[in-house]
Order: C-alpha cells, then sequence, then structure tokens
C-alpha cells in the first residue's frame, strides 16, 4: 500500500503544482475549456492515463469545466500517487 504524504511533503508538491489546492485529504483542481469536446478530449487522455497507472480520479464533469479530485482511498489520504497524477494531468490540460 502507498504510504501517506507528511504534511512537508505535500507542502513540497503543492509547491509545483500551482493550480492543485488541498480539501482535507484531497487534492482538488477546477479547468475551465475553451469547449465541451476540448473537456472531454482532457477527460479521456487522463482516462487513459488513470487505466495505465491503477490510479482514478474523481471527475466533475459540467459543459466545459472540469473538477479533479485525488486521493488515495486504499491509503486514507494523499500519497506520491496523487502527486504523480496531478502532474500528469496538468500536463494533459496544457497539451489540449
Amino acid at each position: 500500500m502507498a504510504e501517506l504524504l507528511t504534511d512537508d511533503q505535500l507542502n513540497e508538491a503543492l509547491s509545483h503544482l500551482a493550480d492543485w489546492r488541498q480539501d482535507g485529504t484531497t487534492l482538488v483542481r477546477t479547468v475551465e475549456m475553451d469547449s465541451f469536446v476540448q473537456a472531454i478530449q482532457v477527460v479521456n487522455r487522463v482516462a487513459e492515463i488513470a487505466e495505465n497507472t491503477d490510479h482514478h480520479p474523481d471527475i466533475d464533469i459540467r459543459w466545459r469545466t472540469l473538477v479533479f479530485h485525488l486521493s488515495t482511498h486504499s491509503a486514507g489520504g494523499l500519497t506520491a500517487k496523487d502527486v504523480a497524477l496531478a502532474t500528469e494531468i496538468d500536463s494533459v490540460v496544457a497539451n489540449v
């Protein structure tokens, strides 16, 4: 099982994830794309990454606004898996 991040580790990670915020035991990012089609392209790409890494975000889709919630449920909070997926999501959003 993945180990929970310490407060120092989480703060360090968040210093590199400018668009993410901590909400309890979850990392959250809201993204507004230019169109619904773009939003779905992001979701599809993130879904591929999630399947390949066996770590799945909660995603709220509202027209062209996406809200990502990351947490390692099996560990009961935030782990390096969440930081890695947040970094991947940032890359996907930047390249759509």
